[in-house]
């Protein structure tokens, strides 16, 4: 039995009326993996969204300063969801061996990327959350670096077995290579600042509205801030061609530099943060296959073809590692 086998709708409820909210009953599940997240009806009152985080992922202690850090966000008008203070202010609460956290629901659609006034406004924004977030270091979440990202998530996919026997050999190969390109593009940037992250800056965890006070971006889903360089926030609002990119970061920088300088050594940074992605992204679905929900939402992952791609797709970083970084 996973832990998240007893979070049933009954314990939901439970812990919301447990901290002050009237359920009216009404429950619905959101889309996330990593947590369990449901939007619930409140009494009198609009909806708000309960995230009951992953047993065993973090201590109360990384989950406190990831409050903290949005709401100090929140607090200087960035348009962030933080946790609401309950029960006697606390945001974390806990509930039948489940601990959780109460948010207000805030609607919208993704960003679109494509538009060079989108670009810059986010840009705008990411320079306002990184000047906070370089004021001080968080004392218990991890940074992002290559041994946890990297070295972490080759070494668990081996220990684990998930590898096809027949394609063990090339796969160590070129994980082997896409490391040490990685610890290239670290040599080339130097020495660059590492400050508090958003972590997974990508389209899904911004939302856009057009009207409102909350009109433009705000940003969801702190769950995985860290230390890191600031471009780990940057380039995930990148795609396309080598042309492509460079116009869009052209145009997040422009509104980026309103509120913050950028180190652009961390621009030798870009593909290297890419390729840690992907294997942290192949790790993070073998740390969660016990899961029930994600060999239903993921039922590609750990068959031959899947590897076979990953590969490929990791021979394609290992060469663009080497190319000149993107030029802003």
């Amino acid at each position: 039995m996973h832990p998240y086998s007893a979070l049933t709708p009954d314990i939901v409820l439970n812990a919301l009326e447990s901290v002050g909210l009237p359920c009216d009953g009404s429950l619905l599940a959101l889309n996330s993996y990593e947590n369990r997240v449901y939007q619930v009806g409140i009494v009198d009152a609009p909806p708000l969204v309960a995230k009951f985080y992953r047993p065993q992922r973090w201590s109360d202690a990384a989950i406190l300063e990831e409050h903290a850090f949005a709401q100090e966000l929140h607090e200087r008008e960035i348009p962030v969801v933080a946790p609401l203070p309950l029960a006697g202010g606390r945001t974390l609460h806990h509930a039948q061996g489940f601990r959780f956290a109460v948010f207000p629901r805030r609607g919208g659609r993704a960003p679109e990327l494509d538009r060079p006034d989108t670009l810059q406004w986010m840009g705008r924004f990411l320079g306002r959350i990184h000047a906070v977030g370089a004021v001080a270091p968080f004392r218990e979440r991890p940074c992002l670096d290559i041994a946890g990202f990297g070295e972490a998530s080759r070494d668990y996919v081996l220990a684990h077995g998930f590898l096809p026997e027949d394609l063990r050999t090339a796969w160590c190969s070129v994980v082997d290579q896409s490391l040490d390109g990685a610890r290239r593009c670290y040599a080339r940037a130097g020495a660059v600042a590492s400050i508090r992250l958003h972590g997974d800056c990508h389209a899904g965890n911004v939302l856009w509205t057009d009207s409102g006070e909350m009109r433009g971006p705000h940003f969801v889903d702190f769950d995985d801030c860290r230390m890191g360089p600031a471009v780990q926030d940057l380039w995930m609002l990148l795609s396309g061609e080598r042309a492509e990119m460079t116009h869009q970061l052209g145009e997040v920088l422009a509104g980026y530099e309103d509120f913050r300088d950028f180190d652009r050594r961390e621009l030798h940074l870009v593909e290297a943060l890419r390729t840690l992605r992907l294997l942290h992204y192949s790790a993070w679905l073998a740390r969660r296959w016990d899961d029930p929900a994600f060999p239903a939402a993921f039922p590609w992952f750990n068959t031959q073809r899947y590897w076979q791609d990953r590969i490929l797709e990791l021979r394609e970083q290992v060469a663009l590692m080497d190319e000149p970084p993107l030029v802003a």
